[in-house]
């Protein structure tokens, strides 16, 4: 008799299997029910195929649609293989490379072998997928060899796959998944048991666009479809309504129609910003100067250019060159003939980040633990190489600011810090009224440090956010294993928006790895010196991407406080004029952000105008308002006005344009 197999369920109770054996075979042995809802396994943590034998004692949890996560998984992997495989039915000769899953579905890059896809081929690809669906086609795994895999390939002019499976390490299993018995791809898995397990009305294909083959420019130009995939039609909806809510809220669009900036080509990933823009930019700036001159930090300024030099110190020459703008440290040729640069230059580089200009700042002058922690904050303007296929409005530019601040403290006083940041972060969120989740970001593969270090960064970090109470199912307190940067953990603030998103805002960091890499010490109580501990943090992460998620997250409608321009006054008729004129003086000199609009236009026409931008309160006035003294009053949003005092007015405007911090 063969030997058994120990399956262990997640009751703590076991089974002896036979070789062979399948979760969904222990699926039917526990009752039809679970074998009809089982989709996938968990077999020793690991997500796999329900139909995979098992190989050895294992525990084993097996995955049904309750289990979101994992089921989400498993079906947009199938999806982008039903994407290909239909893909390749319409268009022969069509070569498929890379097929992963996403945050919301899934895509697939394909090399073509007539023309680019375009969008007007998704209906018909959607027709095929649904057909590959209908079909419940089996989809079963199997292992083969690296030889006859890539021979597989060559043979049927897969060259991108050839060569992919040729450059795979040397001890990786390399398997297949057959769809029924006429289709295969490579594919680590898992899969579902079957394309008939998918719902055919939970997909659709949103766009396509250009992709190189491996990310690299210098390669072929792939077609890139994407797609949403779901584990019911009802998910698909819900999520097309959100994406049709994000498409309105989308701050380009916005950021566009209330004439706050713009980008151009001539600035790749820089912003322009308007005046209207500015002044959000600047109320942001002045609440936080507020928050961190009350919290204790002396604001510094750096430079944006130094020394290559001071790069490699850091570590970030090594680690981070291919996201930095580096310049020769020479007067270019000025004449017509000749290189501009001669490539034998000192090399220099604008700041990506802040951290080693505030490190140069504390090593000025001998520092004693007793004026410890020193927290250094800069409002500092920094700049990142990012791929021009990467940039997106303001939420991913190559120049931006952030609210930026080191904090250099005794190894006795981290948790103190942190948990004073965290309070400090919490309290400036709830201002702007997000909630937000909390995650550590652990020791990620590549990194400087010893174990020990990164031991005790992590459970600092840690105990400082249990300290603060945030160590909850209600901020949503989680662990990241890998996610942490090369210097140091990471406590992470995932802010949640309006329509449920989630955008990764502020950090925190200790790391002990850049004071020892460029030399900064103190003097302790016992005459020796010794290394502080940096945190690094940030609240906003940068202004443009704050501002970015601020738009998108109010649709527009910012809070009086932050609007550009806070009220408008407007008239009926030109016989109101003067008033209106006397009016806006009047609430300019309460401090409220006002216009006039005295146009000779319908006030239908102004209200709508003004209300497309997104201005709090419009104040209508005509005659009877200037003999009154009073104005029409009417919010953005609402279809009502109420006649009220001029003076009334103002001190309710006054009220609501205050900042939060500010208000009594």
């Amino acid at each position: 008799m063969s030997e058994m197999f120990k399956i262990t369920l997640p009751d703590g109770s076991s089974r002896e299997v036979a070789p062979g054996t399948t979760p969904a075979d222990i699926a039917a042995a526990i009752g039809p029910g679970l074998a009809k809802a089982a989709i996938g396994a968990r077999v020793n943590g690991e997500l796999f195929d329900i139909t995979r034998p098992f190989e050895g004692d294992a525990a084993l949890a097996l995955v049904t649609a309750r289990d979101e996560a994992d089921a989400l998984e498993l079906v947009r992997h199938d999806y982008a293989h039903v994407l290909a495989e239909a893909v390749q039915a319409l268009f022969p000769g069509t070569q498929i490379t890379f097929g992963p899953s996403t945050d919301d579905g899934f895509y697939y890059d394909f090399a073509p072998k007539d023309r680019a896809f375009t969008e007007d081929d998704l209906p018909a690809i959607e027709e095929a997928m649904r057909k590959i669906i209908a079909a419940d086609k089996p989809l079963r795994r199997e292992v083969w060899s690296r030889a006859d895999l890539i021979a597989r390939w060559q043979a049927e002019g897969e060259t991108f796959k050839a060569e992919w499976a040729a450059e795979l390490p040397e001890n990786e299993e390399l398997t297949v998944y057959w769809s029924g018995s006429d289709w295969l791809d490579m594919c680590r898995g898992p899969h579902l048991a079957s394309t008939g397990k998918l719902d055919p009305q939970a997909f659709k294909l949103t766009r396509v666009s250009g992709a190189y083959w491996r990310g690299d420019q210098a390669n072929a130009m792939l077609s890139r479809v994407y797609g949403t995939g779901w584990l019911n039609k009802k998910q698909l909806d819900a999520h097309l309504t959100r994406l049709e809510e994000a498409a309105k809220r989308d701050h380009r669009k916005l950021g566009a129609e209330m004439d706050l900036f713009h980008l151009q080509q001539e600035a790749h990933g820089s912003v322009f910003w308007h005046p209207k823009g500015f002044r959000i930019y600047r109320e942001l700036e002045a609440y936080m100067r507020r928050a961190i001159d009350g919290a204790g930090y002396k604001e510094v300024k750096t430079p944006q250019v130094m020394d290559a030099r001071q790069w490699e110190q850091s570590g970030h020459w090594g680690k981070y060159r291919e996201n930095m703008f580096v310049i020769p440290d020479e007067v270019p040729n000025t004449e017509d003939e000749g290189p501009v640069i001669s490539g034998e230059a000192d090399w220099m580089a604008l700041k990506p980040m802040n951290c080693p200009a505030h490190v140069l700042i504390f090593r000025q002058g001998l520092k004693s633990y007793r004026e410890l922690p020193l927290r250094f904050y800069e409002n500092g303007c920094c700049h990142r190489n990012e791929p021009h296929g990467a940039l997106h409005g303001l939420m991913r530019v190559r120049q931006f600011t952030q609210d930026d601040a080191h904090i250099f403290c005794r190894e006795d006083q981290i948790v103190s810090e942190a948990r004073a940041f965290c309070a400090l972060a919490d309290r400036i969120y709830k201002d702007f009224g997000f909630t937000y989740a909390i995650k550590l970001a652990l020791r990620p593969e590549k990194r400087f440090g010893s174990e020990e270090m990164w031991d005790k960064a992590e459970e600092e970090l840690r105990n400082a956010v249990i300290e603060a109470g945030l160590a909850t199912a209600e901020y949503g307190w989680e662990e990241l294993p890998g996610e942490g940067a090369f210097y140091a953990p990471k406590l992470e603030w995932h802010l949640t928006d309006a329509i449920g998103r989630t955008w990764q805002v502020g950090t925190l960091q200790s790391d002990r790895v850049l004071p020892e890499r460029l030399d900064a010490a103190y003097v302790g109580e016992d005459g020796e010196k010794h290394r502080p501990v940096m945190l690094h943090r940030a609240i906003f992460g940068s202004y443009e991407r704050f501002i970015g998620i601020l738009i998108e997250h109010f649709a527009g409608r910012l809070p009086a406080w932050l609007a550009p321009v806070q009220a408008v006054v407007a008239t009926i008729v030109s016989d109101a004029d003067d008033y209106a004129h006397e009016a806006t003086a009047a609430l300019r000199a309460a401090g409220i952000r006002t216009e006039t609009d005295t146009r000779n236009e319908k006030i239908n026409y102004k209200v709508r105008e003004h209300s497309l931008q997104k201005v709090p309160y419009l104040l209508v006035v005509g005659k009877r308002e200037a003999e009154e003294g009073t104005v029409a009053i009417r919010t953005l949003g609402e279809q009502h006005q109420k006649v009220i005092p001029l003076a009334e007015t103002i001190a309710l405007l006054r009220s609501e344009a205050t900042p939060p911090d500010l208000r009594a």
